[in-house]
Order: C-alpha cells, then sequence, then structure tokens
C-alpha cells in the first residue's frame, strides 16, 4: 500500500472510531488475558533514533488492545498492556543497572491541556498507572507524568500525510523541570508510532537536558 493509500487508510479508521458503536473491539478485548498477545520487541530506525515497539499491530488482537485503550478507555485494555510492558522493562531496568548508576525515569508521551480535558484522560497514563509499584516508586524506576509537556496544540497525527505528522509535532514539546532530568536515563513511551515524529520531538527537550532516552511504544501502526 502506497503512503497516499496508506495516509487514506488511517483517517477512515479514525473516523469510524469516532463513529461507531464501541462495544465489539471492548468485548472481544474483555475476553482475552495477557497470554492472548506476543511479546516481540522490534527496534524500528525512525528519523535517525532508534524506537522500540513491544507488539506487532498487523495482529487483530492486538489492533482490538490499542483501539480499546485509545478510544474506549477500557481499564482491561490498560491492564493487558501494563503486564506486557512490565515484562518488557524488567530485563531492560535490569540491564541498566548493572552498567550505569543513572536514575531511571519512566515518562509518557503527554497530550496538550485542551485535548486532555475534551478526552478526559491519556491512554499511555492508563497504562503506567497499572504497572507494578516498583516501576513507579524509584525502586526500579520513578514514573514521571509531569516531566514533558505539550506547549502546542498540534493537530491529530493519524489525520496526517507523513511530512505532515514531521511538521505537526516539531517544537511541540518542553519540560516542566529540566534539572530534575538531568543525568537520567528515560524510558519515553506511547501508544503507538507511526513515522516516530511525535516520539523523537518529545525526545529533544529530554536529551538536551542531559538525559539519556530510550524510546518505546506499544505498537507501529
Amino acid at each position: 500500500m502506497n503512503a497516499g493509500l496508506q495516509t487514506l487508510w488511517r483517517m477512515a479508521e479514525t473516523v469510524l472510531d469516532a463513529v461507531l458503536p464501541l462495544r465489539a473491539r471492548a468485548a472481544r478485548t474483555k475476553r482475552r488475558t495477557v497470554e492472548d498477545f506476543v511479546l516481540s520487541p522490534t527496534a524500528h530506525e525512525l528519523l535517525g533514533a532508534t524506537i522500540t515497539t513491544l507488539m506487532d499491530y498487523r495482529e487483530h488482537a492486538v489492533q482490538d488492545l490499542i483501539r480499546a485503550l485509545k478510544y474506549d478507555r477500557s481499564h482491561h485494555a490498560a491492564s493487558i498492556a501494563a503486564k506486557l510492558l512490565e515484562d518488557y522493562l524488567l530485563d531492560e531496568t535490569i540491564s541498566h543497572r548493572a552498567f550505569s548508576q543513572k536514575r531511571v525515569l519512566i515518562i509518557p508521551v503527554p497530550l496538550h491541556a485542551k485535548r486532555a480535558k475534551e478526552r478526559g484522560f491519556n491512554q499511555i497514563e492508563m497504562v503506567l498507572s497499572a504497572i507494578p509499584q516498583e516501576f513507579r516508586d524509584g525502586k526500579r524506576a520513578t514514573l514521571v507524568t509531569d516531566a514533558l509537556q505539550r506547549v502546542r496544540d498540534t493537530k491529530q497525527q493519524t489525520r496526517l500525510s507523513r511530512s505532515e505528522r514531521l511538521s505537526n509535532v516539531a517544537g511541540a514539546f518542553a519540560l516542566n523541570d529540566a534539572e530534575g532530568i538531568k543525568n537520567t536515563h528515560v524510558f519515553l513511551i506511547d501508544d503507538v508510532t507511526t513515522t516516530g515524529a511525535t516520539l523523537v520531538n518529545a525526545t529533544t527537550p529530554l536529551r538536551r537536558a542531559g538525559a539519556t532516552v530510550s524510546l518505546l511504544a506499544l505498537a507501529r501502526a
């Protein structure tokens, strides 16, 4: 499928997700358990950065999971995603501690305040709130949900072409506390990545403040 058709398909999916009843995928997801999903960390080189995705979006169960999380506010979907993320982060934090003394932070990609108010939740924050306490309280890592802010109310990425996505989020993120980021290792996490534009741009202020950053997404669409 060429880039133009991919863009049209994503736009159609977004419209359908917005107007159709959401019961079916949420019901399918609620019947599933973490054992129905395959954790398959895959590194993608996007915009000169490495982004690791944890699941294959081509799997129908994964699509249901992501959409139930994003559009249905499914806590069951968040719980499954949190378990998969926990399995990945456990190995990663053990490996990090073996070679570095840097404090480990887990940071979600933020929504703009206007979008957060309209939607009422940030889906990746829902997932991170469900990971075990040791990944939030500093024992293995510290969850910091307010480290980054989205300073521009950007258009929804799903409705844009690749080139529009790149310019849409350029300079859209800023730090609330640069000093608290200095000399840390950050796992910056989003639900879905496509071109990598959002994650890469959100990384910029973190690296400028002196953090090393690992980019993660639940899946790549």
